[in-house]
């Protein structure tokens, strides 16, 4: 599971620029249900070979008893909940603050491990920008400027260390028999996950609050469909035996993003009784950029009147309509219709985000691509597609070698994509297109 990391502190303090520099994007998942602010904004880091998830949380006023603060501060209390560490971020040059004092008593409180963190401290000695934020007991302070990077990389190093130090040692259960495809069920709170996994497993079990402070438990159940074997990769709080209960699921976008990751295949379930959210294109543009595979699922279309329906396809088209690549299917989960071809195209995503392409194939393609269309010249100069290889599966990535391959253009990149994807029949998967020029070995010799 990657570690989650929730940056804290009052307004200004550098927070969002932290959160860009660890992301590289001006981007997040925004968590936009009833009841949510857009104030805690999800996204994912690497530090090395080291994956994380990091929370940017609006300025905290833990004190605020009513309107946009108060709702500001149960975003932030979720946010470090959630947390497996705290970055808590002030700033260097007004130094210690009452807020800030009111913000460590919180966090003292919290029970989650602390890492005080002295920004915009570019050109300034440590001692002196260091002294006052002693008094606030939290050891010592760590100097950075977000804004620079200065520091930035030891930090993150530091707080997985700590986060990985507080995860209780777990034994490794082996289970008997092949895993199979790992299916995430992902989407909002009461589209029918728990009843669509329910009809899956072919019995019913356990669901569970998912309250804070669990978040960070992936729970992962294996079943047998059809004689293929499947792990499903639970985000709505399920446990392995026992009767039936039923408790309304409280959504966590920590969990559903942990979830993504470790996924194969993701089915991302839809309401056909409520429009599209914004909170559902998030959710499916965060797949995207994860490179899993995907499958879309309308639950709950018994039922629905004919222009209804007619109306729904046209929302969905118009809304995800980024999601070309994914096969979307019209089920009920509670009675089981749709429910075979729903699982014929998993496995159809999952071969294709799995699939080995050779050399000579690809080639052959990109040949037959670059015959039928040329990329356009920038300047005198017009680009020259050599020959093209496997780079990755799931998602697969196609790498094509040639000169000049930085005058193409997104336009054509998304031609090559298409015909790729045509040629070999990658259905429900993403395909990314990465292109190396060749180096001019005259260059140095240029002047």
């Amino acid at each position: 599971m990657k570690p989650v990391i929730a940056l804290v502190g009052r307004p200004n303090v550098g927070k969002s620029t932290l959160f860009n520099r660890l992301t590289r994007s001006r981007d997040a998942l925004v968590a936009d249900l009833p009841g949510l602010t857009r104030d805690r904004h999800y996204g994912e880091g690497r530090v090395g070979e080291r994956p994380f998830l990091v929370i940017d949380t609006g300025g905290f006023e833990p004190v605020a008893k009513e309107g946009i603060m108060f709702e500001m501060a149960k975003q932030t209390k979720q946010a470090v909940a959630e947390a497996d560490v705290v970055i808590f971020i002030v700033d260097g040059r007004q130094g210690l603050t009452p807020h800030d004092k009111t913000i460590t008593d919180f966090l003292r409180k919290s029970g989650r491990p602390v890492m005080l963190v002295v920004n915009k401290a570019e050109g300034m000695k440590y001692t002196s920008v260091t002294a006052d934020f002693y008094e606030l007991g939290l050891g010592d302070p760590y100097v950075i400027s977000a804004a620079h990077g200065d520091g930035v990389v030891d930090l993150v190093n530091e707080s997985l260390d700590i986060a990985f130090e507080q995860r209780p040692a777990v034994e490794e259960v082996v289970e008997a028999g092949p895993r199979g495809i790992k299916i995430a069920i992902v989407g909002r709170p009461n589209v029918g996950k728990s009843t669509l996994i329910n009809t899956l497993l072919g019995e019913d079990r356990v669901i569970a609050f998912d309250m804070p402070g669990t978040t960070r438990d992936s729970i992962e159940i294996p079943f047998e469909r059809e004689g293929k074997h499947y792990t499903l990769i639970d985000t709505a709080g399920i446990r392995r035996r026992g009767k039936v209960f039923e408790a309304i699921e409280k959504f966590s976008v920590v969990k559903t993003l942990q979830s993504i990751s470790e996924a194969n295949v993701v089915l991302l379930l839809l309401d056909a009784q409520q429009d599209i959210s914004e909170q559902d294109a998030h959710i499916a543009g965060f797949v995207l950029e994860s490179g899993r595979a995907l499958v879309v699922g309308i639950n709950k279309w018994d039922g629905l009147e004919a222009d209804k329906r007619d109306e729904i396809k046209m929302d969905i088209e118009r809304k995800l309509s980024f999601l070309f690549f994914a096969k979307f299917h019209f089920i009920s989960a509670l009675k089981g219709s749709g429910i075979g071809p729903l699982m014929k195209s998993i496995d159809a995503a999952y071969a294709a985000a799995m699939a080995k392409l050779s050399t000579p194939q690809l080639t052959r393609a990109l040949i037959e691509a670059v015959e039928h269309q040329q990329p356009r010249r920038k300047g005198s100069i017009r680009p020259k597609l050599r020959y093209a290889h496997q780079g990755g599966q799931n998602p697969p990535i196609v790498v094509i070698h040639g000169n000049a391959l930085e005058a193409i253009d997104a336009n054509y990149k998304r031609y090559l994509e298409k015909h790729f994807r045509e040629t070999f029949s990658l259905v429900g998967t993403p395909l990314r297109i990465e292109l190396r020029s060749g180096k001019n070995p005259f260059a140095k010799h240029e002047k």
